[in-house]
């Protein structure tokens, strides 16, 4: 049996490393159905509501969330950055994912907080934020999650005190690309920034205009 020159087996050996290497740096597909990736004991739930530094510090406030991550979902450009999404040419939404413990908080109040941290009858944004990157949404990642998010609009519609008409779209998740570093946790890090962009933008007094004391949630 003839013997490969050594030189052959170094070749194949890095043709394939770097083969292997590529394959795992390769981002997933944009429209990629969303697999949670959590505890037996967490549920996952992803909603897009204008500035996902806003969504982030609502969803920190309830009681039984893990933990919240400010992200991009729902466009057709695979691992978009922050200038992609605004400049409204990947076709994603600043969206946030929340990990939760679900014998501590249920889906249905997530959403309860969901509705009342956002203007639903806003089609081109949300607040100061204009472009289909800030519109509302809410990504369902089970067909539990879907019907629960079908019946909460369906309630709020038929709610004569709410705001209407309610224009926010109830879709499948799909691949969520987290967000960069300097995104996540902003309202913490970057404080004073965050409540200037935050009170200049009329989202406080916005929302209270919307829903009356039942602004921010049940848990502001």
């Amino acid at each position: 049996m003839r013997r490969l020159p050594i030189y052959l087996l170094v070749l194949a050996s890095l043709a394939l490393f770097f083969s292997a290497s590529a394959g795992a740096n390769e981002a997933p597909a944009p429209n990629a159905p969303f697999k949670p990736d959590v505890g037996t004991d967490e549920g996952v739930a992803i909603f897009a509501g204008g500035c996902f530094w806003c969504v982030e510090e609502a969803f920190d406030q309830v009681e039984g969330v893990v933990s919240t991550t400010s992200g991009y979902t729902g466009g057709h450009l695979p691992d978009p950055s922050y200038r992609d999404v605004t400049a409204e040419t990947s076709g994603h939404a600043e969206a946030v994912k929340v990990v939760y413990k679900t014998d501590q908080v249920d889906y249905e109040h997530l959403l309860d907080t969901f509705w009342h941290n956002i203007d639903p009858t806003d089609d081109g944004g949300q607040f100061c934020d204009r472009g289909d990157s800030y519109r509302s949404e809410i990504f369902y990642v089970n067909d539990a999650q879907k019907k629960t998010a079908e019946q909460s609009k369906q309630a709020l519609q038929d709610d004569p005190d709410a705001p209407s008409p309610i224009v926010t779209e109830i879709v499948a998740a799909t691949t969520f690309y987290p967000a960069e570093e300097y995104h996540q946790n902003y309202y913490q890090k970057n404080s004073l920034r965050y409540k200037f962009y935050k009170n200049s933008c009329r989202r406080t007094a916005t929302l209270e205009k919307r829903w009356g004391d039942k602004a921010g949630g049940p848990d502001s």
